[in-house]
């Protein structure tokens, strides 16, 4: 084990543990946001209880989350002070950016949020809320677009220095619209969103099946299984498979790794199910044909490029970014399954509701969305 390995574990641990609490932090902002306009136009007190529930998890969430991100702050340092000092006009220009404009706006309303439900008029309840909710979603898009610079960098120039060659900006656009920024935090966002339903659809289940609160968990359920349904949709099926275009064409290397292509092949297959072995460069699975090269780009006789076209020192590491890809892709597909079973079930006769095996399921839902989330974010990185 070197230092570079186990800088490269501690790092992977802590921001795979940070990342299970801003997909709620942006997800439950919006969904609070929508209670809160039910609220206003019903003036129904139960919709009024749920939001102080669920102001409450959200304080919880935003305090872990700042406390975990702060600790990869310091890390940048400790564990990769070469790579900071390098890039540092830039990389750390976007990560103060967050804090400046994003968290600031975040943190200045969220005491409104969590302590003035009961203080403040609805309305202004409600626009508090909103401009929390806003400010999460703020704090991603610099982060995103941080991270997107170090997969597909632009706008940039490496200069001589007293300190050493270093990176400074050439061009303030192209930084915050490299190649691959939009797909990225388009795919963030909504999964950020179908998290943040499933955190309430797990928990209303939850409350149903212990016979708990029941006038406002069913109400909950009912109202964030429409979100949860288009998110699931919206994440795997355009923004997710956008993503993959994007990747196909800037980082074909990575493209390879998630699928197991090792020769460069046309009319090339999807893998659905399998695994690699990296010894002997062979993938076992699944396989719908000529899937990848349709969906990567559009064509079913396009060559993907296998990953023995680029030196073996520049792989990534194979295994681990084949098996979490598909553990994502499988996740988001059985995501979009259960949300419309339970949209069926919910709106039909409410039927869900004498189903205890299918409440269960949906109990689960939140694990199993922060499962996948992670797992995307470790092939993104």
């Amino acid at each position: 084990m070197t230092p570079v390995w186990l800088s490269r574990l501690q790092f992977a641990l802590t921001a795979s543990f940070h990342y299970i609490y801003p997909p709620i932090s942006m997800g439950l902002g919006l969904m609070l946001v929508v209670i809160g306009i039910i609220y206003l136009r019903t003036k129904d007190p139960k919709w009024r209880r749920m939001s102080f529930f669920w102001v409450k998890v959200y304080g919880l969430v935003f305090a872990i989350g700042v406390a975990t991100g702060v600790v990869q702050e310091f890390e940048f340092g400790t564990n990769w002070a070469e790579y900071s000092r390098f890039v540092g006009n830039i990389f750390g220009s976007l990560l103060a950016a967050e804090g400046v404009f994003a968290f600031f706006l975040e943190g200045g309303f969220l005491g409104l949020m969590l302590f003035g439900g009961n203080r403040l008029g609805p309305r202004m309840w409600l626009a508090a809320t909103a401009i929390v909710a806003f400010g999460a979603h703020f704090s991603a898009l610099w982060i995103v677009m941080a991270n997107s610079w170090m997969q597909t960098p632009a706008g940039y120039e490496i200069l001589p220095t007293a300190h050493g060659v270093q990176a400074f900006m050439t061009s303030f656009s192209e930084i915050v619209f490299t190649p691959s920024f939009i797909p990225r935090i388009l795919h963030v966002w909504t999964s950020a969103w179908m998290v943040g339903a499933g955190l309430m659809l797990s928990v209303s289940a939850f409350y149903v099946l212990r016979n708990r609160h029941v006038d406002v968990a069913k109400p909950n359920f009912k109202t964030a299984m429409p979100f949860f349904v288009v998110f699931s949709i919206l994440q795997l099926f355009l923004f997710g498979a956008v993503q993959a275009e994007e990747v196909a064409i800037n980082q074909p290397i990575k493209l390879a790794a998630m699928e197991g292509v090792w020769e460069d092949t046309s009319c090339a297959p999807m893998t659905i199910i399998g695994i690699v072995d990296v010894q002997n460069e062979t993938t076992y699975g699944i396989r719908v044909p000529c899937l990848l090269s349709f969906l990567a780009y559009h064509d079913i006789n396009a060559t993907v490029q296998g990953l023995n076209s680029f030196p073996r020192d520049t792989w990534p590491p194979v295994k681990l970014t084949f098996h979490s890809y598909h553990v994502m892709i499988n996740l988001g597909v059985i995501f979009v399954a259960i949300g419309l079973l339970g949209t069926l079930l919910a709106f039909w006769k409410q039927r869900i509701w004498r189903i205890r095996p299918v409440l269960w399921l949906f109990v689960l839902t939140i694990f199993l969305a922060e499962i996948g989330t992670i797992a995307g974010w470790w092939p993104a990185e």
